[in-house]
């Protein structure tokens, strides 16, 4: 199953920019590259400071 969506996955960055129509389409795979990171970074920092909030007022 993991092989199969692997294959579905498989996508070459380097191949779609240069297909670009122009180049604002840099900048868009820049930005759905590092969201994904920004997102889980805003997350664990959120679990944090709820988890050091909680202990303090115990």
């Amino acid at each position: 199953m993991n092989l199969l969506i692997t294959l579905l996955q498989d996508v070459n960055i380097d191949e779609k920019l240069k297909e670009a129509p122009d180049d604002n389409y840099g900048i868009g795979v820049f930005i759905g590259t590092m969201l994904p990171f920004v997102i889980l970074v805003i997350i664990a920092y959120t679990i944090y400071r709820y988890n050091k909030n909680r202990i303090q007022d115990e």
